[in-house]
């Protein structure tokens, strides 16, 4: 099951389990989607994956247990801001490979 993390790694923008803008990788390292496609260029800092959108958990028991109430998102943010600069060489090698062909 998914973190749900609440905040972006990066920035630190709050991220609640219904944002529309969070992004995560297959690691779930957990970005908002300014940083994750804008700063990063759809390359994760920290693997080199790509992003895709997080999904939802349904806040409401549709089919207990299977919702946030049974199984509450992370509420332990993540702030490990990356360097841009450090990051440039990886970003350029990789952002014009299909995420599916890293």
């Amino acid at each position: 099951m998914l973190t749900l993390k609440p905040s972006c790694e990066h920035c630190d923008k709050s991220l609640p389990p219904h944002a529309r803008d969070a992004k995560i990788c297959s690691f779930e390292c957990t970005y908002c989607a300014e940083c994750a496609l804008v700063l990063f260029e759809n390359v994760c800092p920290n693997c080199g994956g790509g992003f895709q959108n997080r999904p939802v958990r349904p806040a409401q028991p549709h089919r207990p247990p299977w919702f946030l109430g049974d199984h509450p998102a992370s509420a332990t943010r993540v702030h490990k801001p990356k360097d841009p600069a450090a990051l440039h060489d990886l970003q350029e090698s990789l952002k014009n490979i299909d995420p599916y062909a890293r």
